[in-house]
Formats: structure tokens, sequence, C-alpha cells
């Protein structure tokens, strides 16, 4: 392999739309329940919910970075600490890719280096065809395969489903507000 032609350095994200469905999907699921508890454990839910909200803000705020020397895949700074799991790999030790089937019928591909250490390639990443573009350039590896690991109508039909939920319960809410 040759060396790595120089790239900008760049950070992405974890796509907004994927974003906003989890927190989404999160807030529809688990907003009712204080006011379907018994009354005593109203307090607590009412105080696990923001808890809950920045666990899901921490898990959503994973970003690739990737620089001249290398990538690095993990969390910002503020939920490090927290979430632990992340990878960085220098240009240079990155040996090839490998696909693997998922269940539900998509591929994901492992970034292997000369180790025979294995990591996640990001696949829900904002920018994605940029940051596989950068990638490619870096590594010398062909990425013509590489797709996103799910087509972005599942998650603007969860993104829907979600936002319905919400303002089915908050339509609910309001009734039982103005009735009581």
């Amino acid at each position: 392999m040759t060396s790595a032609p120089a790239i900008p350095s760049a950070t992405y994200p974890m796509a907004p739309l994927i974003r906003f469905t989890l927190i989404s999907l999160y807030l529809a699921l688990v907003l009712p329940l204080p006011w379907m508890a018994p009354e005593g454990l109203r307090p607590w839910l009412w105080g696990a919910l923001p808890l809950g909200l920045a666990l899901i803000l921490a898990l959503v705020s994973e970003r690739v970075e990737l620089s001249a020397t290398g990538m690095r895949v993990g969390h910002p700074p503020w939920c490090a600490w927290l979430l632990r799991r992340g990878w960085q790999l220098n240009w240079a030790d990155i040996r090839g890719l490998t696909p693997v089937a998922t269940s539900q019928g998509g591929r994901v591909f492992y970034v292997r280096d000369g180790q025979g250490s294995a990591y996640l390639l990001p696949q829900r990443v904002q920018a994605f065809e940029a940051f596989l573009g950068q990638f490619g350039q870096a590594t010398g590896l062909n990425i013509s395969a590489i797709g996103r690991i799910s087509p972005p109508w599942t998650y603007q039909l969860l993104a829907a489903l979600c936002a319905l939920m919400l303002v089915g319960e908050l339509a609910i809410g309001a009734w039982r507000l103005l009735s009581a």
C-alpha cells in the first residue's frame, strides 16, 4: 500500500434524521409513563425521564473525525467518560474491509488493521458520501460496495410514526387537563 494522500480534517456527526428519529422514539415511548404510573412512582419517573434523555443524547452524539493521519470514532468530551466505546486508527494501519451481512438483509463493513483487529465502519453519519470519499482516498481501498446501512425512508417512516405518537400523546394529555 502506498502512502495515503493528505486529506483535510473533517468531523462527521450522526445523520440528523437518525438522531431525530432515535430521540423522538425515546420521547414517544417514555414521555407517557409518568402519567400512566401509580401516584407514588410518578416523581421517580419524572426524575428519570431527563436522565434517560441525557443518555440518549450522549449515545447519538457519536462522531467520526478524519485527519491527515487517521480516523477516530467516538463521543465528544462531555459524554466520552460515560460511553467508553470508540476507536482510532492511523491510515497506514488500515489493511482492508470485511463485509458482513446483517439479519435485516443489509451489510455492514469492518475496517481491518495489521494486527487482525476489526472495527465497525460508521454508516450512519451526516454527509455519508463525502465521508466515504475521504475514507477511500486516504486508504486507497475500494469503497464502491459500501452504502448506507439502511435506506433513508426507513428512518423517515419511523420519525413520522414517532411524531404522530407524540402529537397523539400531547392531544390526549391536553384533553385530560381540559376535562379535569
